[in-house]
């Protein structure tokens, strides 16, 4: 579903005028994107220096087929500074591709030198003049997000208040047809720095589903206060709590428009506790796919699995002792025992999923390595020996 009736034209047509402000928020299912393959600190700076048409293509289609509609994407300064003009160029290339997918398309663009020190503060407004000469006609540009997280230094606090105060002046003098917001990491900031969004956003990676479900009604309570929309940029990490299926699930009830962080997983980046697609469109965890189409984990009422109902389990046991009672040397037959105790475990959900049992298997394939495999099928046999039927 589109937020907004795009009106998408070709080159040589003019652009039909779009009233961006009538965004329903409500609707937005949005992702942060960073490119799988950069790196950090310069990842969101290498997102576009190192623009690749096919990486950024193939990313936003596994996207749209989650039905996903809307992308926050960083665009620092620093980049501007690195390649100029060709920026504008990889900025309207990738508002094409996103609008090729209905998606809209939000830049955050408000951190820069000046921040830190104001006798660079020409190079705010400079930079303003840049991305609004390059996307304020792309009809898909939802919104600019004037900065990320101002208030998650607290040192820097106030001078970054300052800056999206100062930010603020700037787009709305060279582009008021186009939203503002600021992605807050504290529902209390935004509240603080209301008068400076034109749609609020707010970050939250809560522990508990109360505290989710607090956190939104509080964000929805002002919103609706002040008569303004409001969304959640950032959500979703396996690293603190916070697991997709289940903030996902609390703001679908609660109709809030939200942004996970991030589609992708990136490996030298934010990968470790964030993210749903591998480079080549496999995914870590099918819960959070699943959650994102609406679709979610049993935890009330559940009908336990019984995996050795048909002796599966009774069976791989038994092949595994022959296999070492023969002497644990047939590869072929110990490799098979290997996989077919990992399908077993992972299709009944008895082994952790970090390290899956398969994936286990399939390194054991490329050591080769008789006395590993030995040991593995020992781990298999034991994580399965709970489950098999008594006599």
């Amino acid at each position: 579903m589109s937020l907004l009736v795009l009106a998408v034209a070709s080159c040589s047509q003019p652009v039909e005028k779009v009233d961006k402000y009538a965004i329903d928020c409500t609707q937005m299912r949005g992702f942060n994107y960073t490119p799988a393959g950069v790196a950090e600190p310069r990842h969101h700076i290498d997102t576009w220096v190192k623009y690749d048409e096919d990486v950024i293509a193939y990313d936003l289609d596994l996207a749209q087929g989650l039905k996903l509609n809307f992308c926050r994407v960083f665009v620092p300064w620093q980049c501007y500074d690195e390649i100029g003009d060709t920026l504008a160029i990889r900025l309207k290339d990738f508002a094409h591709k996103c609008a090729e997918r209905d998606m809209l398309m939000m830049p955050v663009v408000g951190s820069g030198r000046w921040t830190r020190d104001t006798t660079l503060l020409y190079q705010a407004e400079e930079w303003v003049d840049f991305l609004v000469a390059a996307l304020k006609d792309e009809p898909n540009l939802a919104m600019w997000d004037i900065m990320n997280e101002p208030d998650l230094n607290v040192r820097m606090r106030e001078a970054n208040f300052e800056n999206c105060r100062r930010m603020y002046g700037l787009f709305k003098e060279k582009d008021p047809d186009t939203p503002l917001t600021i992605g807050f990491q504290l529902v209390s900031s935004m509240i603080k720095m209301a008068d400076y969004a034109d749609i609020l956003q707010f970050h939250d990676y809560s522990e508990t589903r109360a505290e989710v479900r607090d956190t939104v009604a509080r964000a929805q309570a002002f919103a609706d206060q002040v008569g303004k929309k409001i969304f959640n940029g950032e959500m979703g990490c396996v690293g603190r709590a916070n697991p997709y299926d289940v903030t996902l699930e609390e703001h679908m009830k609660a109709n809030m428009g939200w942004c996970i962080w991030e589609l992708m997983v990136v490996r030298k980046g934010w990968g470790m506790i964030h993210g749903v697609f591998y480079e080549d469109g496999t995914v870590r965890d099918p819960s959070i796919p699943a959650a994102i189409l609406g679709y979610f984990r049993n935890r009330e009422d559940i009908v336990p699995e019984d995996p050795d109902r048909e002796n599966r389990i009774t069976n791989a046991m038994a092949g595994i002792e022959q296999w070492k009672k023969d002497g644990a040397k047939d590869w072929d037959a110990g490799i098979r025992l290997a996989e077919l105790s990992a399908n077993t475990l992972e299709a009944a959900q008895l082994a952790p999923m970090r390290e899956a049992p398969n994936w286990q298997v399939n390194q054991l394939r490329k050591s080769g390595d008789l006395k590993e495999m030995k040991e593995l099928l020992d781990k298999f046999y034991t994580m399965m020996k709970p489950y098999k039927k008594s006599k």
